[in-house]
Formats: structure tokens, sequence, C-alpha cells
């Protein structure tokens, strides 16, 4: 990738209203970034915006890149060949990924284990054991850096082998800032990930988004001391939804750190008390094995549901008229809880191109979110 084709990347992928899904809807439309970013204008005035959406300057752009570098980082780009091929297959997979440390291990056959903030000490010790154990058998441990299990996590396979640590901050906002020096240990003999431009300081809507990338990376996730609506959980639906195995270690009934990790086992997660327990279920490559979407935590584990490939959003044209008209009434069928985008054509009538240009424009307005899962939602005014 030239440098001013990976700065145009780098521009869309941070231009205001353009998430990731977009980001590939935008690309697939105008076949390269330049033209998308020239679009954005019209089509977020098409949404009913008023001023132009904000687009990082090409020398903005530059000047992240610049900066990634001399702090010893780069920036993969979705598409590009060194992009990791796991976390690519996410619809919703990051447009542009900056790495600190060893790229290749991205590549690595992997899985995640990831907790409890709060751990005790024996959920501690049992994530270190495993990590260890698991990464000596030589797989890559993927975590969050948080405290507790995920520190536990990576300790454990600093001993055994390498490790990946995915961020929900800039890479040069360790956090929290007492992991800093396991982060540089991470760095050296594998590789820090974030979605986040440097500098930014880790809020906690960044936290779902950096646990997509944890699933994304990994094969399988492995669950230890998850209360309930406890992130992990949220990882481990990310995961689930993306077609990668859950495992989970069995905890006390007695003691409400355990109860969202228990909840998985009774919902068809692995049962996990030792290393082995992975290596016997875990799939080779997506490529062979075939991993797909398959139905949230469905008891019995039923065979997956291969999703359906994106409509393409060239269709026939309507007038600007008929548009604003399927504006409003996509705008109209919608709340701030998600609905499925199939449904949404269907009630429409419309084609699908149709309604997934809508959904573009009125995207890069500012009135709707895409979330994972082909789903949408309204942005509350």
């Amino acid at each position: 990738m030239s440098g001013a084709e990976a700065v145009d990347r780098l521009r869309l992928a941070r231009a205001e209203g353009v998430g990731p899904v977009t980001y590939r809807r935008l690309l697939r439309r105008y076949g390269n970034p330049n033209a998308a970013i020239s679009a954005l204008p019209e089509l977020a005035r098409a949404g009913g915006r008023a001023a132009s959406p904000s687009i990082p300057s090409r020398a903005a752009a530059n000047r992240e890149l610049e900066q990634l570098a001399r702090l010893g980082g780069r920036m993969l780009f979705l598409g590009a060949p060194d992009y990791p091929p796991l976390l690519a297959l996410l619809e919703d997979a990051p447009p542009a990924l900056a790495v600190l440390g060893d790229v290749t291990a991205l590549n690595a056959r992997a899985v995640a284990l990831v907790g409890g903030r709060n751990a005790s000490a024996n959920g501690q010790r049992i994530a270190e054991e495993l990590a260890d154990a698991l990464a000596t058998a030589g797989l890559l441990i993927v975590s969050g850096l948080a405290r507790g299990v995920d520190a536990a996590a990576h300790q454990g396979a600093l001993r055994g082998g390498r490790t990946v640590a995915a961020v929900a901050g800039g890479l040069d906002v360790p956090y929290p800032p007492e992991h800093a020096l396991l982060q540089r240990q991470i760095t050296e003999i594998g590789a820090v990930v974030a979605e986040a431009p440097l500098g930014t300081a880790p809020q906690a809507r960044h936290f779902p988004r950096r646990n997509r990338i944890i699933a994304g990376l990994s094969l399988g996730v492995v669950i230890v001391e998850a209360a309930p609506r406890s992130g992990s959980l949220i990882t481990a639906r990310l995961a689930q939804e993306a077609g990668r195995e859950i495992f989970a270690v069995p905890g006390s009934p007695l003691d409400p750190r355990c109860r969202g990790s228990n909840d998985l086992i009774r919902q068809g997660a692995y049962l996990t008390e030792s290393a082995a327990d992975v290596l016997d279920n875990l799939p080779d490559h997506p490529s062979r094995e075939g991993i797909q979407r398959s139905p949230l935590f469905a008891r019995g584990r039923p065979p997956p549901v291969v999703a359906e490939p994106p409509a393409p959003l060239e269709g026939p044209e309507l007038s600007d008229a008929d548009r604003a008209t399927l504006r409003r009434q996509v705008t109209a069928l919608l709340g701030p809880s998600p609905t499925s985008v199939d449904d949404l054509v269907r009630r429409c009538q419309m084609s699908a191109a149709a309604v997934l240009a809508a959904l573009l424009e009125l995207e890069l307005a500012g009135r709707v979110e895409t979330l994972p899962g082909n789903r949408v939602a309204l942005i509350a005014e």
C-alpha cells in the first residue's frame, strides 16, 4: 500500500460518522478511499445534515502515522495483506489498527482469556496457569490488559510463549497506569493493539469496541469469573456472534463473581478445567473449519447459520424525491432499539440496495447508528 493510499484510508477511518461497517460500504461503493472522502459531504447533506462532516486533513493523518512510527509502531489497514486474517472476518473489523510489537504475532492461532477485574486469588491463579499451559502448547494468548484475570492471563502467557493485549485507548496511554510495565513486556515478545488514535484516554464506551477486537483475533474465548452483565460476557457474546468457540471455567455457586461464567456453561459453553479442554475443542483454522455466524448462546450448540453476504449498494436509480421519501420511511421505522436491516428492507418494500443507500446517508448525517449483526438503530436527538 502506498503512502498516499494509507493516508487516505486513515482519513476515511477517522472521518466523522464513518464507523467500521460504513467504511466497508463506502469502499465497496466508491472503490477507493479518496473517492469515498469526496462523496461524504453530499451523502451527509442528503441524509439531512446541514454542515459537512469533519474529515481529517492529509497533514493530520500524516502526523498520526509519523507519531506512531516514532513510538515504534505501525498502522495496519483492513484489506491489506498484513492485516490479522481472523479479525478481518468481523463485519465491523477496525478499518485501521495501530500495533506496537511483533505484527506477525497477530497471525498466530490464538485463544482469548478474559474475566473479572475483581477476580479472586484463585481465579487469577487459574487464569495464569491456563495461559501458561496454552502458550506453552503453542497458542497465542489474547486479553485486554485490565486488572484481575486479564493481567494474570498476560503474565502466565509471558512465561510460556507470546501474548497480545488489545487496549481501549491509545497505545501511548497505558491503562490502568500500573500496567505500563506489563504493556512494555508484552510489546517485547508479542504485540499491543489499539483502534483508538494516539493520545486517546479510555472511556467506558471504548471497552465494548476493544472487546470485539479480543474476540476477533481469537479462535475461541475462555471466561474466568464473570459476574452477570460484566464486560467479559460482552466479549463472549461478540465471540459467539462471530462463530468463535466459548469456554468457561466453573466457579462456586456461592460467589457472585462466577454467576455469569457458570451461566455460559449452562447455555452450552465448554466446561473448562484445564488447557486440554481448550486444546481438544479449538478449531484449527477458519478456512478449514468454516467459522460462521451461529445463534447466540443456543443450548445444544446447533449447526451454525451462514450469514447472507451484504447486498451491493448500487441499484436502480431513484429520484431525489423518492430517496427523500425512503429516508423518511426508514427513520419512521427505526427506534433506539436495534433493528435487523433485513427486516427493515422487508417493511420498506424497497430493494436492499436502495435501503442500504438511505441508511448510509442517514448514518453520515448522524441520525442512524450501524451495529454488529447487520442491525441499525436511530440515534436519539
